[in-house]
């Protein structure tokens, strides 16, 4: 009998080659989805709701690896998981490009929102993203990333493109390296200005004490897309789970859950759900 690790291997080196998979390659655990997601949506919340409806209709034992997308990307280009839940989506289609995955479908939106001080030493209150960065900048005010190539960390590096301003070096711009809410408590410390999804800020809002100062700019929608591993190139997923999960995600079931995601505590939802929409609808050149 071939062990799990040569049959592993011989994959492995199968893929490299270029080779068909063997026929009888199967997921090590074909009870067990593993979804390789983001940080926004484990500290927005929404990951443990989706996950548990997800897990109760399947009957099947959900396990979640929680990075950046950079992160996230790299390691579904590893096989590393089923299917991946991300909002980065120019690296997404080169993932998909590379042939990572069999399809990439719009699940969800929410938008990003750039909070500071309420003094607001930099006057960006209220402008569009793209004139409050170059306020900052003229300011020198602090400013605080988290410098970690996550979909917010991408986004926020082409806002600043957008503005015509490279921040990287400056002495007002600090990089965490870090999740969201971590990001979110050293500018609270430091009476800083940053870049958040509102759903990870209004879990968090209580607790860091800064308003949002520059919001509803078409240019911050943020996208979350969801994309199966492909088995073709990556024999050992659980290719029957993750499509699954995709396919639930983007039906009205799954629509429904997010839709009510966050109303009882915040009085409207902290995403709007996207899969009847089209991409094109949602971003901004």
């Amino acid at each position: 009998m071939i062990s799990v690790a040569r049959s592993l291997a011989i994959a492995a080196l199968a893929a490299l080659l270029g080779l068909a998979a063997p026929v009888d390659a199967q997921p090590l655990n074909p009870n067990e989805l593993v979804i390789l997601t983001t940080t926004t949506t484990q500290d927005s919340g929404i990951l443990r709701v989706i996950t548990d409806a997800f897990a109760k209709k399947s009957g099947l034992t959900v396990k979640t690896i929680v990075a950046g997308s950079g992160d996230i990307l790299k390691q579904g280009a590893r096989g590393e998981g089923d299917v991946l839940l991300t909002h980065s989506p120019a690296a997404e289609k080169a993932w998909m490009a590379e042939g990572n995955g069999t399809s990439r479908r719009l699940v969800m939106y929410n938008d990003f929102v750039m909070i500071g001080p309420e003094a607001d030493a930099a006057k960006v209150r209220g402008l569009k993203a793209s004139d409050a960065l170059k306020r900052i900048a003229e300011a020198k005010a602090p400013f605080v990333s988290r410098g970690d190539r996550s979909g917010t960390h991408v986004r926020e590096l082409d806002m600043w493109k957008r503005a015509g301003i490279d921040p990287k070096g400056q002495t007002w711009y600090r990089e965490t390296g870090q999740g969201q809410g971590l990001t979110m408590d050293v500018a609270a410390q430091f009476q800083a200005y940053a870049f958040t999804d509102r759903g990870t800020y209004l879990v968090h809002a209580k607790r860091i004490g800064l308003p949002v100062l520059v919001d509803n700019d078409p240019a911050l929608y943020n996208i979350y897309h969801v994309m199966p591993v492909d088995p073709a190139k990556f024999p050992r997923v659980n290719a029957s789970a993750g499509q699954a999960f995709a396919d639930w995600v983007v039906s009205s079931e799954g629509q429904a859950v997010i839709a009510e995601f966050g109303k009882a505590q915040y009085g409207r939802s902290l995403f709007v759900p996207a899969s009847t929409m089209r991409e094109q609808e949602l971003l901004v050149n």
